[in-house]
């Protein structure tokens, strides 16, 4: 379970590299003069969008790298059924990272 998730993350991590490949090769960017000669909308959209992804795009490798250490922790017998502190955290935070992308993506993704 815990390397599917991790390629999971992986997966959507590639998925933003090539979305925001796309949006930066259109000059869609900060500051960019195609941005800047949009609507105050488009701008403050934009803003939003390359921060609040971006933001939880480092949590995702954050939680991915955390992850992959409770893989290994778990192999080596580091976490066990008396000591599992570190995984439940883990997941706990994982979790987070998830809810917060339920919301990211209606407001990007499906409002118009």
């Amino acid at each position: 379970m815990q390397t599917t998730t991790i390629m999971f993350g992986i997966c959507f991590l590639i998925i933003k590299y090539f979305e925001w490949s796309a949006k930066i090769s259109k000059g869609i960017y900060p500051d960019s003069p195609a941005l800047l000669n949009r609507g105050k909308g488009d701008i403050l959209f934009f803003s939003l969008y390359y921060v609040m992804t971006g933001i939880h795009g480092i949590h995702v490798l954050i939680g991915v790298i955390a992850i992959a250490i409770m893989f290994v922790y778990t192999r080596r017998g580091v976490i066990d059924r008396d000591n599992f502190a570190k995984l439940e955290n883990t997941g706990l935070y994982w979790h987070f990272v998830d809810i917060v992308w339920i919301y990211l993506f209606p407001l990007f993704y499906l409002i118009t």
